[in-house]
Protein backbone atom coordinates (compact mmCIF):
# COMPACT_ATOMS: atom_id res chain seq x y z
CA UNK A 1 0.00 0.00 0.00
CA UNK A 2 1.91 3.29 -0.98
CA UNK A 3 -0.61 6.23 1.01
CA UNK A 4 -1.71 6.30 4.32
CA UNK A 5 -3.90 3.77 5.79
CA UNK A 6 -7.54 4.88 6.13
CA UNK A 7 -9.45 2.59 8.11
CA UNK A 8 -6.80 2.22 11.59
CA UNK A 9 -6.61 5.39 13.60
CA UNK A 10 -3.61 3.99 15.28
CA UNK A 11 -1.67 3.15 11.75
CA UNK A 12 -2.81 6.37 10.38
CA UNK A 13 -1.11 8.18 13.67
CA UNK A 14 1.85 6.35 13.43
CA UNK A 15 2.13 6.92 9.71
CA UNK A 16 1.86 10.36 10.08
CA UNK A 17 4.27 10.48 12.78
CA UNK A 18 6.77 8.62 10.46
CA UNK A 19 6.02 10.97 7.36
CA UNK A 20 6.78 13.76 9.87
CA UNK A 21 9.65 12.64 11.19
CA UNK A 22 10.89 11.65 7.68
CA UNK A 23 10.51 14.47 6.16
CA UNK A 24 11.27 17.22 8.97
CA UNK A 25 13.75 19.60 6.84
CA UNK A 26 11.33 19.79 3.66
CA UNK A 27 8.21 20.41 6.02
CA UNK A 28 10.02 23.15 8.00
CA UNK A 29 11.50 24.98 4.59
CA UNK A 30 7.55 24.73 3.46
CA UNK A 31 6.51 26.43 6.60
CA UNK A 32 9.31 29.38 6.69
CA UNK A 33 8.22 30.14 2.58
CA UNK A 34 4.48 30.14 3.47
CA UNK A 35 4.68 32.28 6.12
CA UNK A 36 6.79 35.09 4.19
CA UNK A 37 3.61 34.97 1.69
CA UNK A 38 0.88 37.72 1.96
CA UNK A 39 -1.30 35.33 3.20
CA UNK A 40 0.97 34.00 5.83
CA UNK A 41 1.90 37.52 7.27
CA UNK A 42 -1.50 37.74 7.37
CA UNK A 43 -2.76 34.78 9.69
CA UNK A 44 0.51 35.36 11.83
CA UNK A 45 -0.84 38.59 12.41
CA UNK A 46 -4.50 37.49 12.82
CA UNK A 47 -3.37 34.66 15.12
CA UNK A 48 -1.62 37.13 17.71
CA UNK A 49 -4.23 39.55 18.10
CA UNK A 50 -6.32 36.22 18.52
CA UNK A 51 -3.68 35.17 21.45
CA UNK A 52 -4.37 38.70 22.78
CA UNK A 53 -7.33 38.62 23.75
CA UNK A 54 -8.71 41.09 20.82
CA UNK A 55 -12.38 40.44 19.96
CA UNK A 56 -13.62 41.50 16.19
CA UNK A 57 -16.85 40.74 13.65
CA UNK A 58 -14.38 40.80 10.75
CA UNK A 59 -10.83 40.11 11.56
CA UNK A 60 -10.24 39.98 7.65
CA UNK A 61 -11.62 43.94 7.34
CA UNK A 62 -9.37 44.65 11.03
CA UNK A 63 -6.48 43.65 8.91
CA UNK A 64 -6.81 45.72 5.66
CA UNK A 65 -7.67 48.72 8.38
CA UNK A 66 -4.64 48.17 10.19
CA UNK A 67 -2.40 48.03 6.75
CA UNK A 68 -4.09 51.34 5.63
CA UNK A 69 -3.19 53.41 9.03
CA UNK A 70 -0.33 55.24 8.14
CA UNK A 71 -0.47 57.80 11.07
CA UNK A 72 -0.89 57.04 14.89
CA UNK A 73 -4.32 58.30 15.66
CA UNK A 74 -3.33 59.61 18.44
CA UNK A 75 -0.45 61.70 18.52
CA UNK A 76 -0.50 61.79 14.01
CA UNK A 77 2.74 60.62 13.85
CA UNK A 78 3.71 58.67 10.52
CA UNK A 79 3.85 54.99 11.24
CA UNK A 80 6.41 52.71 9.77
CA UNK A 81 9.36 50.28 11.18
CA UNK A 82 11.80 52.45 13.24
CA UNK A 83 11.06 51.26 16.53
CA UNK A 84 9.54 54.47 18.09
CA UNK A 85 6.86 54.20 15.41
CA UNK A 86 6.07 50.35 15.27
CA UNK A 87 2.11 49.87 14.45
CA UNK A 88 0.10 48.67 17.38
CA UNK A 89 -3.36 47.75 17.61
CA UNK A 90 -4.77 49.13 20.56
CA UNK A 91 -7.88 47.67 22.36
CA UNK A 92 -9.47 47.32 26.08
CA UNK A 93 -8.22 44.39 28.20
CA UNK A 94 -11.43 44.50 30.25
CA UNK A 95 -13.79 44.11 28.08
CA UNK A 96 -14.46 40.35 26.78
CA UNK A 97 -17.67 39.77 25.37
CA UNK A 98 -17.59 42.29 22.51
CA UNK A 99 -15.52 44.35 20.29
CA UNK A 100 -12.58 45.93 22.18
CA UNK A 101 -10.64 47.55 19.56
CA UNK A 102 -9.57 51.81 20.23
CA UNK A 103 -7.02 52.31 17.56
CA UNK A 104 -3.97 52.19 15.29
CA UNK A 105 -1.48 53.76 17.51
CA UNK A 106 2.15 53.99 17.36
CA UNK A 107 4.39 51.98 20.46
CA UNK A 108 4.53 54.91 22.46
CA UNK A 109 0.81 55.95 22.73
CA UNK A 110 -0.23 52.88 22.91
CA UNK A 111 2.58 51.96 25.84
CA UNK A 112 1.24 54.88 27.53
CA UNK A 113 -2.53 53.76 27.34
CA UNK A 114 -3.48 57.29 25.96
CA UNK A 115 -7.00 56.06 25.12
CA UNK A 116 -8.33 55.16 28.22
CA UNK A 117 -10.84 57.18 29.57
CA UNK A 118 -9.90 58.74 33.43
CA UNK A 119 -12.31 57.54 35.74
Amino acid sequence: MCGMPLKDKEKQKEYKRQYHLKNKEKILQQQREYRKTEKGKKLRVIGGWKRQGILCFDYNLLYDIFLLTNNCEYCNCELNKCSKSIKCLDHDHNITDKFNIRGVLCRKCNSADVLIEPA
